[in-house]
């Protein structure tokens, strides 16, 4: 029987009234390539369902394989919709600036993460996506992330884009204050950090890396 795997994007496609974001394409579309080599059964899912947002930054300089992947994304099924939580054996948790406002309060997703995470599946996410694991606790109350080494896009890159002074919070930062070990590399430089069944990557430039390791969890 095929893995299933869980891919959630962001549905938040604004950071301000006249700035747009949304989903980082290349962080989808990498690790959606890679699992669908594998013969992966995918679920594309997010909080609103529908068309997900790009961030337009994210389709300069890509491959015409990566730009064909943002059709998987026209239709993304609303999170609420997605059953079976059990069936799945990972999700992925792809970043863009969107996550970071429309993931870390979102009760639905936090109890999905738990669920996978505590039942022993793999949950991954890459650069903005660990937001998702900002509000995540353990049913013994502690948050997921607490004592876990992790990597995430580090505060040093926030503020190099230049968007920092848009964020709700600085990722790095809040992950460090809920216990987690960063582990930082030079900034756009491939960091992916494997806890268990905790798999986290540090930017864009670590997607390939993420996927490879949630493949090599799924094929043991």
């Amino acid at each position: 029987m095929a893995k299933r795997v869980l891919m959630v994007v962001t549905t938040a496609d604004k950071l301000s009234d006249t700035e747009r974001t949304g989903l980082w394409l290349s962080e989808f579309g990498e690790a959606y390539l890679a699992f669908s080599g594998e013969g992966y059964e995918i679920t594309i899912a997010s909080p609103l369902g529908g068309q997900a947002p790009l961030d337009h930054r994210s389709l300069e300089g890509i491959s015409q394989e990566l730009r064909d992947t943002a059709s998987y994304l026209t239709d993304t099924i609303k999170l609420s919709l997605v059953h079976d939580i059990d069936s799945y054996d990972a999700i992925f948790l792809p970043g863009g600036h969107g996550t970071m406002f429309d993931m870390p309060g979102n009760e639905l997703l936090q109890s999905i993460i738990r669920t996978l995470y505590e039942t022993g599946k793999v949950v991954a996410a890459v650069c903005h996506g660990p937001a998702a694991l900002v509000g995540v606790k353990l049913s013994d109350g502690h948050p997921l992330v607490a004592g876990k080494t992790v990597a995430a896009f580090t505060d040093e890159e926030e503020r190099e884009t230049t968007l920092d002074r848009y964020m709700p919070f600085l990722l790095e930062s809040k992950l460090r204050e809920l216990g987690a070990n960063v582990v930082l590399s030079p900034n756009w430089t491939d960091n992916v950090q494997v806890d268990g069944n905790l798999i986290t990557g540090q930017n864009p430039q670590s997607t390939e890396s993420a996927a490879k390791e949630v493949i090599a969890q799924l094929n043991r």
